[in-house]
Parts: structure tokens; sequence; C-alpha cells
């Protein structure tokens, strides 16, 4: 069946997606957001009940090959280091993450001018600050204003959350050091906000936030999107975007919620599918045109993939710290954010704190650790554990490099039969050096914060929830997917607003960042609308 022609067609309700599409709503244009997933309901969230620790490992895992729901797709990641971590629903990401909300550094988008690396970025920080701002008050940021990292500072709409015992005893360890920290910005009500309760204290804010107070784009944008006009279609799969004979998008085919196959015409294609879906929708949709897959003529989409390796610092006190009450995280340090030629890598990391852990995530890491036996002592051994560890996670900075790719596996399939993608990634020498020595300078932390001991892994498995780089944007054709302001080189009338642009990771969270690209790409079309395919 085909659809009557929309002027905009968006792939993907996730994070960019939505502020995509609640800027380009005031155009009044016809703008269509398809999504493979449904919309979340809070009441099924585990934080509803008490086994919201053993549903993170089925319906609310992290990773899609555990949680293996209808609207998920399988990836293999058997050739990957780091292992995919995603959502898929209205919300994306934002429905699972910490709600932990830094944004790049001006350094980030410079890095090649600054440390002879990868490329730089077509824009700069500057560019986007009145992006960050806008969104930092329509997610709902919490935070202390007057950052020192960033030119201006900033100045969240609401005051920081709480430190809690484990922020304080963390800071008092950098303190003692000497290292500058922070509290973090956290896209968490504190306050009554915008029809938004504040936070209760939960604690489980990667399973889903009950209370509404966690700034996940399904209570935020979308609202406000929907009432500006957007049309939301959920359960609706894209395999392909089709293309004219004058090489320009005309819509796409998808399956229904009832697994029949539609095809949407539209005017303008924006796909807003992740690091991942992206590059997988784009490779997957061949023509006589693009023969390797559509807007790639540069042979760069699904190349230079993009996570952060995640090194683990935990530390075992013995006083009572937070356990896992209170938002995910409270402070950061970014001592080593910069290049210093002394430490032996290029860029660096932040470290965050993290409170604790759950009561069966106790009871699973101390047997573990080795710290709860069998037997007489098992009871004992737990009550000297449960609320006594509080962590460090140390996210660094992965440099793009071309063998980290996405290609479609010649096996695997989703539901549908559209293939699955295939990710090969391996760490590079750069990252293990800065996983070293975030390890060692994390271990120095804690001890300073009086932890009795200290575990530490490093990379975390199951850490792949920021997808970046594999159809980058730049001035140059031959280097990249997208140019300045988000439109394919090869294709007029296609755009991408997801991680998939980044040139550079840099050592934070991408969300914050990634919103704010889209904000401003989407304000790149409304400037160009009299003359936009020119």
């Amino acid at each position: 069946m085909t659809q009557e022609p929309v002027d905009v067609l968006i792939i993907g309700a996730g994070a960019s997606g939505a502020a995509f599409a609640w800027s380009l709503a005031d155009t009044r244009m016809h703008v269509l957001c398809l999504e493979q997933g449904g919309t979340p309901d809070p009441q099924t969230f585990p934080t509803t009940g008490r086994d919201w620790e053993a549903r993170r490992l089925g319906d609310f895992a992290l990773s899609p090959n555990q949680r293996r729901l209808p609207e998920d797709y399988p990836i293999n990641d058997d050739g990957s280091a780091i292992k995919v971590a995603n959502f898929n629903g209205v919300g994306g990401g934002t429905v699972l993450y910490a709600a932990h909300f830094p944004r790049m550094h001006p350094s980030d988008f410079r890095v090649h001018s600054l440390d002879g690396v990868a490329d730089d970025w077509p824009v700069d920080y500057r560019t986007l600050e009145p992006f960050f701002a806008e969104n930092d008050r329509m997610m709902g940021v919490a935070g202390l204003a007057g950052d020192p990292a960033y030119p201006s500072g900033k100045a969240p709409p609401m005051s920081p959350g709480p430190m809690g015992r484990s922020g304080r005893a963390l800071a008092n360890g950098f303190n003692a050091l000497g290292w500058h920290w922070w509290p973090c910005d956290l896209a968490i009500a504190t306050q009554e906000y915008d029809g938004r309760a504040p936070c209760i204290n939960l604690g489980a804010c990667i399973s889903g936030c009950a209370q509404g107070a966690k700034g996940s784009v399904d209570i935020t944008y979308w609202p406000q999107a929907l009432r500006k006009g957007v049309e939301l279609r959920t359960h609706c799969r894209v395999r392909e975007i089709t293309v004219g004979p004058d090489g320009m998008a005309t819509g796409v085919i998808y399956f229904d919620r009832d697994g029949q196959e539609q095809f949407q015409a539209a005017h303008v294609v924006v796909l807003a599918s992740n690091g991942i879906g992206t590059p997988r929708l784009l490779l997957n949709s061949t023509s006589g045109q693009f023969p390797d897959g559509l807007a790639n003529s540069s042979g760069m989409v699904g190349r230079n993939l993009m996570f952060h390796p995640y090194a683990s610092i935990q530390g075992i006190f013995d006083t009572p710290m937070d356990g896992h009450n209170g938002p995910h995280k409270s402070i950061l340090s970014q001592q080593f954010y910069e290049t210093d030629p002394a430490r032996g890598f290029v860029r660096g990391y932040t470290f965050e704190t993290s409170r604790g852990l759950g009561p069966v995530a106790t009871a699973v890491m101390g047997m573990e650790w080795g710290h709860i036996p069998w037997g007489a002592d098992h009871h004992g051994a737990y009550r000297q554990l449960q609320d006594r560890v509080t962590g460090l996670f140390a996210i660094c900075e992965d440099l793009p490099e071309d063998h980290n790719c996405v290609t479609l596996d010649p096996d695997l399939t989703d539901s549908h039969g559209i293939p699955a993608p295939r990710i090969d990634y391996t760490l590079s020498d750069n990252s293990k050096k800065m996983l070293a020595h975030a390890i060692a300078r994390g271990t120095e932390a804690m001890q300073a914060a009086g932890a009795k001991q200290v575990v530490t892994s490093a990379p975390i498995p199951l850490a792949g929830w920021h997808q970046m780089g594999t159809a980058r944007m730049g001035a140059d054709p031959a280097r990249s997917v997208v140019n300045e302001w988000g439109r394919a080189h090869d294709v007029r009338n296609l755009f991408i607003v997801d991680g998939s642009i980044f040139v550079t990771s840099g050592g934070v969270n991408p969300t914050s960042t990634l919103q704010a690209l889209a904000l401003y790409i989407a304000s790149q079309i409304k400037n160009r609308l009299a003359n936009l395919f020119d």
C-alpha cells in the first residue's frame, strides 16, 4: 500500500529524532516519524516492582540480543570487544540511560588541530552553544552553573541533584589528590518542572523512571511535538529508503504492526536510527545508482565506528554508602580529559561516580569478587558488603578507525527478514593505554576516598550504548557522508541527525551533544527552506 506523500519523514523516535521533530514542527509541514518499537508504559517499568534487578536480565536488559522482543533486531557483535546496548521504542536509549548529561568540550571539535589525530568537525562548540542551552531547557537538566570546562560556563535550569554519601566520599578523595571535580549535569528533575514530579531517589534509573523525573524524550520532546502536529507511527520497521531516477530519496518501504509491507512517500527523509541502525539501513538501501548502499559513494557508511571504552573502579568501604538509592550519578572529574603527552596517549577521559549496587547485584558481584562465601559466613559477609560499595567509571575517548565498522551480516536477519548488522571492533593501543591509566588513577582516588579495597575491570564488555561515527559529517565528500548541516553529500533530500554523524567521540556521554546537533540541523533546514535542494 502506498501512503500519501509527507513533507518530512523521520526514521527513529529516540533522542535525536524527537528533538528534530519538535523543532521542525514550527514550519507547519507534515512531519511523520516512523518508530519500530512502541510507546513505553511507565506502569510496566521494573521500578514499579521488587523484581527490578531480575528484569534487567530479561525484558529490560540493555542488550537487544538478550531482550529478544518483537521490536528488537539481532546484532552480531561476536567480533567486537564491546557489545551493543540499546532500546527500541519511543524514547530510544533515553528510556534506559542514567540521564548523565555532560556536553562535549570545545576541544573535542578540534582534535586534529590540537593533537594531530582524527579530523576536526565542520562545526564548533560556539555554533552549538545556543542549541545546548535550548536542549537543557527541554530535557530539564539539573546542575551547577559556572563549570569552568566551558567558555562561558553553563546555567542549567535546575539546581544539582544530591551528592549523597558516595559523592561526598569521592569528592574528598579528589580533593586530597588536588583533582578538579564538579557536580554532574543530570537530565533529572530536582523540583517540579514542566509538569514533571521531582526525583524521589528510587535509584534504578537505568530500568526506566516510573516517577517521570528522568528526562527521557517520550515525556519531554514527544508530547510537545505531537501537540504541534507531528505524526508518530509506532511498530513500523523500515526496510529501505527508496530513490528516484534523479537520485533523490522518494520515501521508505516499511513493515507495519501487522507485518504488512507499506510504502510511505516523502519529500525529505531524515535518519535518526543511532550509530548502528543508520548505517544498517543505508547499506540495505541499494539500487542501480547506489550499489554499495545509499549515500555511500565515499565508502564511509558504517566505517569509523566509535564506542566509549569504560573502566570500572569499585570501592568497598567500612562505612555505609548510598547503596543504589538516588540518581545513578552525582559528581564527575575531568582532571585527565585533555591530552598530556607525558601519559603516553592522546585525548583523555571523564571519571563518573556511581552510587552503588542493588541487593541482588551485591550478592552476585560479592560472590564473583570472592567476598561472599557459601556456608555459615554467607549472610554475615553479605551484610558487610551491602550498601558499602560505590564506584567510579572512566568513560574514555575512542578515536575513529576505519576498520571498526558496521556491515550487514550475510546470514542473520530480524523477524521481517531484513539483514542484521554485524559489528567488527577492536580496542586501539591508545584506548588500552588510556584504560590502564584510568584504572591506576581511579584506584588512587578510591583509596584517597577511604575505600578499604578496590576492584577494577576494563573494558566493560556490555558498554556499547554510545554508538558514533558511522556516517560522519565533513566538508569533503570523499571522507564523509553528510555535510556540515547534516545533508547527505550524495542525496540532497536525505539528512542524518543521530550519533552516526559524530567525527570524534569525546570523553563524555553523547546524548546532550547529539540532541544539540539535531536542533542545529533542524534550524539549518528551516533557514534554507526556500532553496533547500540547491
